[in-house]
C-alpha cells in the first residue's frame, strides 16, 4: 500500500484492550536470553487513530519519479512547500513545509522529525531535504493538526515523522547509480551490519548536475545560468542494547548542498553537522530520552537582475540548534496509555552579509543580525480505551523566550547606518488537543478531534531583511507567536479488504499568522495578520487487486485572510502561494518480486504569487513514471521520468519575471540490494 490512513492503525489501537495474558503468551514464545534491537522509538500511542494520518511505506519512498524526498511528500493530501520548486532549483531558505494551505513566508509550519529529532534549520526554519537520503528511510507518517506532545511548539500545521530503515531492511549492501538526459548523476549507498545484539548503518548520497534553465527562453540574457546543483550527505546510525529492555541509539549526519539560481555567480550553499543520542526503554515503565545538537551554516550571493553584478553577499550565517526530551509512560492500566514528559529546543544564529553598489561594485554596507529563541515544553497526554471507543487528550505548557535579538548596519567606513536592539521577551502559553475514535463497525471508523497549536517566529523572520529586486522585504523584531485553533471530523471505511477510503473535513484558524505584507509596490514587511482561516476536505483512496494497486489523494481548501473586519487591505484575500485544489494518483503494477511499473499524475490548481492577488501561478498537471526490472543476482534496472509531457511549471511570477520548475527529465540506472 503506497499511502493511506490505514485501517490497521485502528485495529492496533483496539488491540490495546486485549488482556495482558496475550502479551505474556507472546513473550513466552521468545527465548528469554534473546535481545531484540529495533533502532526505533516507543510504539505509537493509540491516539494516532483519532487524528488525520497518512503513512507512506518504503516501497513508495524509493520509487518516485525524481528520487527526492519532497517529491514523495507531494503525494500527501495537503502537503505543500512555499514554492513549487524542488531542492535542485529552489533557494534553500524557501523550502518550508506546511499542511492545509496556510500560505506562508518559506518557514515550516509543520514539525519534521528524523527518528524523533527536529531537522528544521535553526536560523531560517526551512527543511534541508537533501540532508536525508530517501533510500535510508523505512516509513513516513504525516499527522495533521496542532501537536501537543514532544516538540509540539513546532507542530502548528502537523507533524511529519521520518523513520529510518533498520539493518535488516537495508540488507548488508544497497546501492544505486543513475544518470539523466542532462548528464546529471545520482549515487547512493548504504552498508548495514549486525554488531553483537545491535546494528550499525553507514550511508551516503551524492547528486550533481548542470541543471536546467529556470528562466523562460524569451527572458534569458547572457548572464542567465542553469540551476546547477551539487549535494552530498554521509550518515552513521547505530543501535545497541544496554540491558534486556534498554536500547541506546546514536546518529551522526554531515551534509553540504550548493545551488546556482538564475544568474552566473548567484550561488547558495548550506552546510550541516548533526548528532543525537537516544535511550529507549520498553516494558512496564517505558521511557524515551533524547538529546541532539545541530551546527548549520548558510551563504548566498544575490546578483542584480538589471546589471547582473553582485549586490549582496550573505557570506556567513552560522547557527546552532540544540535540545532534547524525556518522555515516560507509566503502567497505569490496560485501558490507558499515559505519556508525561518535558522537552527543550534552542536556536541561535547570526547573519553576516555585505551589500555592494550595482553601479560601482563598491561595498555599501556591512550587516549583522541574529538572536536566540528557545522553547521549554511540559506535556501530558492520555489515551483511554472504552470498548469500541478511544478517547484521547493532551495538554502542553510552553515557555517561550526570544532573547539577544539585533540588527546592525555599518557603511563602508564602519559608521553606524541603522541599528535595532530588540528587547528580550518571554511568555507561558498553553496548547491542547483532544480526540475520539469510534469503531462503528469492523470496517468503519469515525473520528473527531480539536486542537490548538503554537509556533515561534524564526530568527530569520524577526531580524533578517532581504531583497528580491526590486522588492525589499523588511524583518520585524516585534512579531508575536502564531496560534492555531482547529477541529476536524473524519472517517475511514474499508468496504472490502482491498479498498480503503478515508475522508476528513477540517476547519482551522491561525491567529497572528506571519506573512510578507505589501506596503508599497517595492516594499514589504513581515507582519502578524489578524488570522488566516482555512476550511476544507482531504481524502485518500487505496486499492490493491492482485498485481495492480492504486493510491490517490486530494485536498480542497478554502483559505482566506481575516483582516479583522476590513482593518487591513488584505481582508478576504487568499493567502499567497496557496492553491485551493491539489490531487495526486499513482497506478502501479507488480507482476512478480523485483518488478514494478508505476505512473503518477499530479494536479495543482492556480495560486497567487503575492498577497495583492495580482500575479498568478497557473494550474499545472504533471505525469511521472517509475520502472524497475530485475537483471542478475540483486541488480535491477531503473528507469524514471519526471514531468513526461514537459509542462511549464511556473514557480515564481514577480512583476512578470518568471521562474520555471523541472522540465521533462528521464533517468536510467542500476540498483543493487534494494
Amino acid at each position: 500500500m503506497t499511502y493511506t490512513r490505514r485501517f490497521s492503525a485502528s485495529v492496533f489501537a483496539l488491540s490495546l484492550s486485549v488482556p495482558l495474558a496475550a502479551q505474556d503468551e507472546t513473550a513466552a514464545e521468545t527465548p528469554e536470553d534473546e535481545i531484540v534491537v529495533t533502532g526505533e522509538g516507543l510504539r505509537q500511542a493509540p491516539s494516532i487513530g483519532a487524528y488525520s494520518v497518512t503513512e507512506i511505506d518504503r516501497e513508495a519512498i524509493v520509487s518516485s519519479g525524481s528520487g527526492r524526498l519532497e517529491d514523495v511528500l507531494e503525494n500527501v493530501a495537503g502537503f505543500q512547500q512555499f514554492r513549487r520548486s524542488d531542492s535542485r532549483s529552489a533557494n534553500p531558505s524557501a523550502q518550508g513545509a506546511t499542511l492545509r494551505a496556510w500560505g506562508g513566508n518559506a518557514t515550516s509550519r509543520a514539525l519534521v522529525l528524523l527518528d524523533g529529532v527536529p531537522i528544521s534549520d535553526p536560523f531560517f526554519g526551512y527543511i534541508p531535504f537533501n540532508s536525508v537520503a530517501p533510500e535510508t528511510l523505512g516509513n513516513i507518517r504525516v499527522t495533521r493538526g496542532g501537536g501537543a506532545g514532544p516538540f509540539g511548539a513546532g507542530a502548528l500545521a502537523g507533524t511529519i515523522e521520518l523513520e529510518s530503515a533498520d539493518a535488516r531492511t537495508l540488507g548488508p549492501i544497497s546501492a544505486s547509480l543513475l544518470a539523466n538526459d542532462r548528464e546529471e548523476t545520482e549515487a547512493s549507498a548504504a552498508l548495514a551490519s549486525k554488531l553483537g545484539a545491535g546494528f550499525a548503518v553507514v550511508s551516503g548520497r551524492w547528486d550533481r548536475g548542470q541543471g536546467f534553465f529556470t528562466t523562460p527562453e524569451s527572458e534569458r540574457v547572457p548572464a542567465t545560468a542553469r540551476a546547477a546543483f551539487e549535494n552530498w550527505q554521509v550518515g552513521l546510525r547505530a543501535a545497541a542494547p544496554l540491558t534486556s529492555d534498554i536500547e541506546l541509539q546514536a546518529r551522526g549526519n554531515v551534509f553540504e548542498d550548493t545551488r546556482t539560481l538564475r544568474f552566473e555567480g548567484a550561488d547558495s550553499k548550506i552546510e550541516g553537522q548533526d548528532a543525537s543520542l537516544r535511550l529507549v526503554r520498553r516494558g512496564d515503565w517505558e521511557f524515551d530520552a533524547l538529546a541532539y545538537v545541530q551546527a548549520r551554516n548558510f551563504s548566498n550571493v544575490i546578483i542584480s537582475s538589471t546589471r547582473f553584478v553582485k549586490v549582496l553577499d550573505q557570506r556567513n550565517t552560522p547557527s546552532t540548534g540544540l535540545g532534547g526530551k524525556i518522555e515516560v509512560r507509566p503502567p497505569i492500566s490496560e485501558a490507558h496509555t499515559l505519556r508525561i514528559g518535558v522537552d527543550y529546543r534552542q536556536s541561535d544564529g547570526e547573519l553576516q552579509e555585505e551589500a555592494f553598489s550595482a553601479f560601482t561594485g563598491n561595498l555599501r554596507e556591512r550587516r549583522r543580525a541574529g538572536g536566540t529563541n528557545s522553547n521549554l515544553g511540559l506535556f501530558v497526554e492520555d489515551d483511554w480505551q472504552i470498548g469500541p471507543l478511544l478517547l484521547t487528550g493532551g495538554l502542553r505548557a510552553n515557555y517561550t523566550s526570544i532573547d539577544n535579538g539585533f540588527f546592525r548596519a555599518l557603511d563602508a567606513n564602519n559608521v553606524l547606518v541603522s541599528e535595532t536592539i530588540a528587547p528580550d521577551r518571554s511568555d507561558w502559553a498553553m496548547s491542547w488537543r483532544a480526540g475520539a475514535l469510534f469503531y462503528a463497525t469492523r470496517r468503519l471508523d469515525i473520528r473527531a478531534a480539536a486542537y490548538t497549536g503554537l509556533r515561534l517566529p524564526t530568527l530569520n523572520e524577526l531580524y533578517r531583511p532581504f531583497v528580491v529586486f526590486p522588492i525589499v522585504t523588511q524583518a520585524n523584531a516585534a512579531l508575536e507567536n502564531e496560534r492555531l485553533e482547529g477541529f476536524e471530523i473524519g472517517m475511514t471505511w474499508q468496504p472490502v479488504d482491498p479498498i480503503v477510503l478515508s475522508v476528513t473535513a477540517f476547519d482551522n484558524r491561525v491567529e497572528n499568522a506571519i506573512a510578507n505584507v505589501t506596503l508599497t509596490p517595492t516594499l514589504r514587511q513581515r507582519q502578524n495578520l489578524p488570522a488566516i482561516d482555512a476550511q476544507g476536505v482531504e481524502a485518500s483512496l487505496a486499492m490493491k487487486f492482485g498485481e495492480v494497486s492504486f493510491d490517490g489523494s486530494l485536498a480542497y481548501t478554502d483559505a482566506t485572510i481575516d483582516g479583522d473586519g476590513g482593518s487591513i487591505a488584505l481582508d478576504g484575500n487568499r493567502p499567497p502561494q496557496t492553491p485551493d485544489f491539489a490531487a495526486s494518483a499513482t497506478l502501479a503494477w507488480q507482476p512478480s518480486p523485483g518488478w514494478r511499473l508505476a505512473g503518477t499524475v499530479r494536479h495543482v490548481s492556480g495560486q497567487f504569487e503575492d498577497d495583492q492577488e495580482t500575479a498568478i501561478l497557473p494550474a499545472v498537471t504533471t505525469v511521472d513514471l517509475f520502472a524497475e526490472a530485475p537483471l542478475v543476482d540483486q541488480f535491477s534496472l531503473i528507469v524514471r521520468g519526471e514531468n513526461l509531457f514537459d509542462e511549464d511549471i511556473v514557480t515564481r511570477n514577480s512583476g512578470g519575471a518568471i521562474d520555471l520548475g523541472a522540465p521533462r527529465t528521464v533517468w536510467f540506472g542500476l540498483r543493487y540490494g534494494f
